[in-house]
């Protein structure tokens, strides 16, 4: 990695928790240096604007979410249940994490980009397009082992659990309560078994 390619990565690293949590549009070029310790001119030396860092940030910070997911849905459970079960284990144990960082950097990102970010948002979009496919590939595995109702749509579950896991998260933080995140991901727990799970006959 040259010179230019780690100060790059520094700057990236070291204001993802900032942008995080101050936001991607609110986090201003004054914020940067002195969370890098860097100079403007330096900031501008590897980055042509703060949109190309806001951009480079959110990325770094959904790769880090999405190899998360990828261990959680991985080959290290054998079964599409087992996959299920622990990405939302994942949430249950690691939910302080989650919120200390600023939350989930998909959801955060997406409040804020909208129309008045829009290569953001472009961006977020494909993140939340890939985190659905993800899920909805452990599900069709499933119906094609035998573990999940053929009829069940993948794709609308998918959706449905990551709208609940948002929607939990956004609740909890902004009540201060990470009950309202539990009961999301109860309800996604009884939606794997008493939905989408076989029982043996």
């Amino acid at each position: 990695m040259s010179k230019a390619e780690k100060t790059k990565q520094l700057i990236i690293e070291k204001t993802a928790t900032l942008f995080n949590t101050k936001g991607y549009i609110s986090t201003s070029l004054s914020d940067i240096t002195q969370a890098t310790g860097l100079t403007k001119g330096s900031i501008y030396g590897n980055f042509e604007n703060k949109d190309q860092v806001a951009i480079e940030v959110y990325k770094y910070n959904a790769g880090l979410l999405g190899k998360i997911l990828n261990r959680s849905l991985g080959d290290e459970y054998v079964t599409s249940i087992d996959k299920l079960y622990a990405f939302v284990d994942f949430y249950r144990k690691n939910w302080q994490t989650v919120f200390s960082n600023g939350g989930c950097p998909l959801m955060n990102a997406a409040t804020e980009a909208d129309d008045s970010f829009p290569a953001l948002k472009s961006k977020v979009k494909g993140s939340f397009e890939q985190w659905i496919t993800k899920i909805s590939a452990v599900i069709l595995q499933g119906q094609e082992n035998g573990e999940i109702y053929e009829k069940r749509n993948a794709d609308q579950y998918a959706s449905l659990f990551i709208m609940l896991i948002e929607g939990g998260i956004l609740l909890s933080k902004t009540m201060d309560d990470p009950h309202y995140l539990d009961h999301a991901l109860s309800k996604i727990t009884n939606m794997i078994n008493q939905e989408l799970t076989i029982l043996p006959s």
